[in-house]
């Protein structure tokens, strides 16, 4: 099974693209470090730290049905081209702000929504251009890769930002950021791939989008999980935002801010590995349903582990374990989406999706790090997740159909999504209702960017 998920770098275009969204994945998850290190560390208040990283979020959550609109419509390489060029210019902005020292926290929020909506806007080309890159056959490996891609970058990246911020150079940081994005204008410049078909329907943007926002409340599944995903991204989800303001509060003596934010990120992601590695096997053993619910209840309960430890060493033993469990999370709600979304529909849906994830996770992070200047980061994030648990418990004894929603259409006695073809979300034809294991071992793509 490894080798079989390693045959899309046998293709020349997707190998060229992988390495190039590795190399900036790298940069990007440096410049988010050091980004939530320099706002707080300037103003000594977790608001703005949880500001600056809505800021870099909230575009997802704007944009991503304009930019999947787009990406139906225009040239995706050379849309892809132009975005990365817009994230690379307001990284070169920001470099040189802080170099300068001419860099007050709104300008750094600024900049930070200004990158995001640029990425916001050109990611759904770059999923749509991924069943051009490899065979049909390789599809779900080569979205596998795309997972894996981004997962090691959450590890090494902090890393890397905790190692150059020994020295205090944030406009180094962001620097490297900039040149990281080269990578991917480059391999795009390189590839080859067909000629993109033209656009020849009337009916417009927003039409489309009503549509699928439409579909997304009439398949009862699909209206779950996207609830679900909404209460999740606004009472937890804010702790990716907080970390900074953990991070000062269990900082050892004699570590940098950065260091120790690092840390705490770093074991995040060895978590969203384990997580999502786990996923498929969590799966076979005890069924998809169970693992997401189990997941759910877990969230909360070892956030409140993590709010509640005392030392650094203990804290990131604990954001691992949140990590491994909050992947099981979105890529299980994300899951629901690619089985019942009705074909047609499907990307669409899912840009919903993305878009609750993206409007209440900085909604959250804003209200939380507000919070927590006046109560305390710990206190904000037991508060938080205490609610969730409360929320799940209720929903299991008064409305058990919302969970019961979240199964295999089979299993609810509901009709789903077209059993044709097998494909990556948002691609003509997806995975059959049957080929659960398959779509979670994929899912972590989807997944895994959005908070």
């Amino acid at each position: 099974m490894a080798l079989a998920s390693l045959r899309p770098l046998r293709s020349r275009n997707f190998a060229l693209i992988w390495s190039a969204a590795l190399v900036s994945n790298l940069g990007s998850w440096m410049q988010t470090v050091a980004l939530g290190v320099l706002v707080f560390s300037r103003t000594g208040r977790p608001a703005w730290a949880g500001l600056v990283a809505a800021a870099g979020f909230i575009p997802l959550g704007l944009l991503a049905p304009v930019g999947g609109a787009l990406a139906d419509r225009l040239d995706r390489r050379r849309w892809l081209i132009l975005t990365t060029l817009a994230e690379t210019t307001f990284a070169v902005i920001l470099a040189l702000l802080v170099g300068s020292h001419h860099d007050p926290a709104w300008a750094l929020v600024l900049l930070s929504f200004l990158g995001g909506a640029s990425g916001a806007i050109g990611f759904p080309a770059y999923q749509a251009m991924v069943p051009d890159l490899v065979a049909k056959e390789d599809l779900l490996g080569a979205v596998s890769l795309s997972s894996a891609q981004y997962n090691l970058g959450r590890v090494i990246g902090p890393a890397l930002a905790g190692l150059v911020l020994l020295t205090d150079n944030y406009a180094l940081v962001f620097g490297i950021n900039a040149l990281s994005f080269g990578a991917v204008v480059i391999a795009l410049l390189l590839v080859h791939l067909p000629p993109p078909v033209p656009h020849t329907g009337n009916q417009s943007m927003a039409a489309r989008i009503l549509e699928g926002a439409r579909a997304a409340r009439a398949e009862p599944g699909c209206r779950s999980a996207i609830g679900c995903i909404a209460v999740v991204a606004l009472l937890v989800s804010p702790f990716i935002a907080l970390v900074p303001a953990m991070a000062h509060v269990v900082r050892p003596a004699g570590w940098s801010l950065g260091l120790t934010t690092a840390v705490l990120v770093t074991a995040q992601g060895v978590g969203a590995v384990i997580g999502a590695l786990s996923l498929a096997g969590l799966a076979i053993r005890f069924g998809r349903l169970t693992v997401l619910r189990t997941a759910l209840f877990s969230v909360p309960v070892l956030l409140c582990v993590y709010a509640e430890a005392p030392t650094l060493v203990f804290a990131a033993l604990a954001f691992v374990a949140v990590g491994a469990a909050y992947i099981c999370v979105l890529s299980g709600l994300n899951t629901v989406v690619q089985l019942r979304a009705p074909v047609a529909e499907r990307g669409r849906i899912l840009s919903i999706y993305m878009m609750a994830l993206g409007l209440l996770y900085p909604l959250g992070a804003v209200l939380q790090g507000w919070a927590a200047n006046f109560h305390g980061v710990r206190t904000v994030m037991v508060a938080g997740a205490v609610a969730l648990l409360a929320l799940v418990t209720l929903t299991v004894l008064v409305r058990p159909t919302i969970f019961t929603n979240l199964g295999d259409p089979e299993s609810s006695g509901e009709s789903g999504p077209s059993d044709e073809g097998g494909g990556a979300p948002g691609a003509p034809g997806g995975p059959p209702s049957g080929e659960v294991v398959d779509v979670i071992e994929a899912d972590a793509a989807q997944s895994g960017g959005a908070a």
